[in-house]
């Protein structure tokens, strides 16, 4: 039984992800084709709002229910909580808070309201691959992971990522 609620608690971790991922991509192309002239920018976003509703509540939502659902479901088989796990659990908090602002995002672009530029969207799009990689290391690595390695590991990558978002962000501007 173990294996089966495990199998469907990663099957919806990776369409919650998709789903989240796929979602910042979509805020960015709704801001931005708000600087598109008319009829083009009423056209796109009417669009956008259509495809961001879809896969806000026909798959993100229900992704992350589901997987809230067979995650405490795979600790009550497990019996106990590891320190790894109890580790892994924080960054799953972080990472419903994160889905919760985009819930405010998408709200806000749901009624026409456009707080954040494209650039901020997509930095804050990084987000999840933060929390990705780091529950991905706590669940695969377990106990063999050392701390303070995978920290400094977890702090360089958010470095790198951080760079590679400026890099591109010149090489867009030059376009």
């Amino acid at each position: 039984m173990y294996t089966y609620i495990k199998a469907l608690h990663i099957i919806f971790i990776v369409t919650w992800f998709s789903g989240l991922f796929y979602m910042v991509r979509l805020f960015v192309y709704h801001t931005e084709a708000g600087e598109r002239p008319e009829p083009e920018k009423s056209i796109l976003q009417q669009q956008f709002r259509l495809m961001i509703r879809r896969l806000w509540l026909g798959i993100t939502w229900p992704s992350a229910i589901l997987t809230l659902i067979f995650g405490p479901w795979m600790m009550i088989l497990l019996g106990a909580v590891p320190t790894w796990l109890a580790i892994k659990l924080c960054f799953v908090v972080g990472l419903y808070g994160y889905h919760f602002s985009l819930q405010a995002i998408y709200n806000q672009q749901m009624k026409g309201i456009f707080r954040f530029s494209s650039q901020q969207l997509r930095i804050w799009n990084e987000v999840a691959t933060i929390f990705l990689v780091a529950i991905v290391m706590l669940a695969t690595v377990k106990q063999n992971m050392s701390w303070a390695w995978g920290l400094l590991g977890l702090v360089c990558f958010v470095v790198l990522l951080m760079s590679a978002i400026r890099i591109y962000k010149i090489v867009r501007a030059r376009k």
